[in-house]
């Protein structure tokens, strides 16, 4: 069940957890990367503001809007909401890693989000919108831990982020697919997600491509 605050009440009709309805693309995806690619999975809140920010990292060829962390088959953005699946609104990333490495990809993940904020990010709260970082092999695991310890003295309160393996990724639906390039003067894009990107912008210390505004 989404909670939503005083602050999210003015971007209702175009929120993160407002749009609903909407056909589910019901894929599963394959999570084995191209030839000389990678790919990472991270939950840091509503996946479109993560999806613009990782997409904006040099070194990152896309990220994918979708849900991970569960345990229901193919589930819907709908069911999701209902904080039931144990999903959590997630992006996969797709990268080089000869120009970016996952100990670098944890850099983006804990400077682009609140990681001390239990089942909330921003105004978006529930169980959905908790704090994951995402691995797939043991060294993944060891690296995210690491960055986990290393990060823990930049914040007032403990880091609540959830270290998992990625064990199944699920595409969301089509039109949460890119929304921030789709929808730049929505009430929620325009109040949360880009001023969110600002912040990293001005937080984050790696390369950033130059058509990511």
């Amino acid at each position: 069940m989404k909670y939503i605050s005083v602050f999210a009440l003015i971007f209702l009709i175009s929120a993160c957890q407002g749009q609903t309805n909407k056909k589910q693309g019901d894929l599963k995806m394959n999570l084995t990367p191209a030839p000389g690619k990678a790919v990472a999975a991270f939950a840091e809140g509503c996946f479109w503001c993560s999806e613009h920010i990782f997409e904006a990292v040099v070194g990152v060829d896309s990220a994918v809007s979708g849900y991970a962390g569960g345990k229901t088959i193919n589930p819907t953005y709908e069911l999701v909401n209902t904080e039931t699946t144990g999903h959590a609104e997630t992006v996969l990333v797709y990268y080089d890693p000869k120009v970016i490495s996952y100990a670098e990809l944890m850099n983006v993940f804990f400077t682009s989000h609140d990681p001390t904020t239990p089942e909330r990010q921003g105004p978006d709260r529930g169980n959905s919108y908790r704090s994951i970082a995402f691995y797939s092999t043991p060294q993944e695991k060891e690296l995210a831990e690491k960055a986990k310890a290393s990060y823990a003295k930049s914040f007032k309160n403990p880091i609540v982020s959830e270290i998992k393996p990625l064990t199944a990724f699920y595409r969301a639906e089509d039109y949460h697919q890119d929304y921030i390039e789709h929808n730049p003067y929505s009430g929620y894009v325009m109040g949360v997600s880009i001023p969110r990107f600002e912040l990293f912008k001005k937080t984050y210390k790696g390369k950033l491509k130059n058509n990511k505004r």
